[in-house]
């Protein structure tokens, strides 16, 4: 049996002798905003989503703007959209997950799939839900005064990834194993270890019932969200007057809007602090964490508990939850993204015990920071 010798010389193409013109792939999310005609706000702190400035957008049937973080990557976005009194959006369905925070306002919300009947359920003021994945839904304004919400989405992912509107806006796939009308997904919910909260519809996010996180710091409480069986995540934390949460970090996208509480959060990269920034809240204010590896931390300077509502991207089941929770209770020095006590800069206490001063407020983490000038407050995950 004899065996050809392998071609040892390389083909080596000819130099095209005309001008060629350079290989572009079109930004599909980018593309469908500019077609929306919706505007676009580049930022990662707002102080009162109430007052963001909105222009028209024929889809919600009322006025709103796109948010984005100054960073090319996405791994979402968020719509902040108001209906007039009276008004209602337009029907749509899309490939996309959606979690809605209302502002304020009053309304219901009508969702179908086609051939099968509607549901519909109200919403006030604090009710946070899911539009389950394709399903066709309406929003109404039911009160005398403008309804705004905020919703967190993932479209620039998957728009990015399908590059056809109409598989996004007119696919027919039903999911069935995500949402079946006429069952009890946007009434109660069940609860699991490790705080999850399985429900489609959180009635008053402000005053919902919260569970001990000890690993998380200073008295802090906290429910984890599971909606619509999305890959999309929500939780809701809350932590005591004159306290502060533990730093951590992860990846960006994560939106935390703030239901209740004054006080200010710190973004920073760099260990010396020197890019930090303070991002300075209230109710209905939010935060954005803008890129990969940006440590964040939280402070409530005001004189009722501070919480918040966090919307953000999920694993899709690629992490398994140990290594979630690893990465947000773990001490840095220990592989994970959280700053102990212990081991912050000390220009994190002396800034958070200069503001409380300037509202005449005794700061409260003496158990927990050496340095404090305080008083004991907290001591354990239940005294809050």
């Amino acid at each position: 049996m004899t065996t050809e010798p392998l071609p040892t010389d390389m083909k080596i193409a000819e130099a095209p002798t005309e001008p060629l013109d350079d290989f572009v792939i079109a930004d599909a999310y980018r593309d469908w905003q500019a077609r929306e005609g919706v505007k676009v706000i580049e930022d990662f702190a707002f102080g009162d989503l109430g007052a963001v400035e909105l222009g028209p957008w024929a889809r919600k049937g009322g006025m709103g703007a796109v948010i984005n973080v100054p960073n090319d990557y996405l791994p979402n976005d968020a719509h902040v959209v108001e209906i007039a009194p009276g008004g209602q959006s337009e029907p749509e369905r899309h490939m996309y997950e959606e979690n809605v925070y209302i502002l304020s306002g009053r309304g219901a919300t009508r969702i179908w799939l086609d051939g099968q009947s509607a549901e519909s359920f109200e919403w006030t003021a604090g009710s946070f839900f899911s539009i389950p994945l394709n399903a066709w839904y309406q929003h109404f304004n039911v009160g005398a005064e403008p309804a705004r919400y905020v919703a967190v989405t993932d479209a620039p992912p998957v728009m990015r990834r399908a590059r056809d509107d109409d598989f996004v806006f007119n696919n027919p796939f039903q999911f069935a194993s995500r949402y079946r009308p006429g069952g009890s997904q946007f009434a109660g919910g069940k609860l699991y270890n490790r705080r999850v909260w399985e429900t489609n519809f959180v009635p008053n996010a402000p005053d919902m019932a919260l569970y001990g996180w000890k690993a998380r710091g200073a008295g802090g409480i906290n429910v984890m969200l599971e909606m619509a069986k999305n890959s999309q995540k929500a939780h809701i934390s809350e932590f005591p007057i004159g306290t502060y949460k533990k730093a951590h970090r992860h990846g960006p996208g994560a939106h935390l809007v703030v239901l209740s509480g004054v006080g200010f959060s710190l973004l920073w990269t760099k260990d010396d602090l020197s890019d930090l920034r303070r991002c300075d809240w209230k109710k209905n204010g939010m935060v954005i964490i803008p890129s990969d590896g940006c440590f964040h931390q939280h402070f409530n300077t005001g004189t009722t508990r501070a919480r918040y509502l966090a919307m953000r991207p999920g694993t899709a089941g690629f992490l398994p939850p140990t290594g979630r929770a690893a990465m947000i209770e773990t001490s840095t020095k220990d592989g994970g993204g959280q700053i102990e006590y212990a081991d912050e800069h000390p220009r994190i206490h002396e800034l958070f015990e200069a503001e409380l001063a300037r509202h005449g407020a005794p700061c409260r983490m003496k158990a927990f920071v050496s340095c404090c000038n305080g008083e004991v407050g907290p001591t354990s995950e239940r005294d809050t």
